[in-house]
């Protein structure tokens, strides 16, 4: 965060921007399966309450998360709706955020998947500490989840070089910055 002020909401403007980009970077960390990037949009003793699913540490559930993709042949995360509201101090914030998730089950003997998809929301507890934003508690609440049985002649393979790892073209897109 910079130390210049701006005119007046600069600051806010900001913090909301930022905790927007850990949104997006956390949806690319599950995708690709990156558990390190997963892990550093939490402050280290940040908390993940996902209810029967997960309770524990921000990092704790970005290695459990990250395993269990494992599992699944397909997955995608979008945030949305992203209401963020900065406290009077400027070094905390709150936000809830909009979230779906589809993934696709390891195909069958037949070739068919099970795509379940899952919308809720993250209700994050942000706190800046020595200039770095990270979730200090994360409590998400499922709205509703499906499952949908696709047969093998309704799943098609990826498209374009899409990974769920560090070969997926966007991190040498990202690195041509470095």
């Amino acid at each position: 965060m910079t130390t210049h002020e701006g005119p007046p909401g600069y600051r806010e403007l900001i913090v909301k921007q930022t905790i927007r980009d850990a949104h997006s970077r956390y949806c690319r960390a599950m995708d690709r399966r990156d558990e390190p990037l997963a892990a550093s949009i939490w402050h280290d003793d940040g908390t993940a309450d996902y209810g029967d699913i997960f309770q524990g540490t921000g990092a704790g559930f970005a290695a459990w998360v990250t395993e269990t993709h494992g599992n699944f042949a397909r997955h995608s995360h979008q945030i949305t709706n992203v209401l963020v509201e900065v406290g009077s101090s400027g070094e905390e914030a709150v936000s809830e955020a909009y979230v779906t998730v589809a993934l696709w089950t390891l195909p069958d003997v037949m070739g068919s998947v099970t795509q379940v998809t899952s919308r809720g929301r993250y209700l994050d507890r942000w706190t800046r500490r020595d200039g770095r934003w990270g979730i200090a508690s994360r409590l998400y609440v499922e709205d509703f989840t499906t499952g949908q049985q696709l047969s093998a002649d309704e799943v098609y393979p990826a498209g374009r070089a899409s990974s769920r790892d560090h070969d997926d073209p966007s991190y040498a897109l990202f690195s041509e910055l470095s």
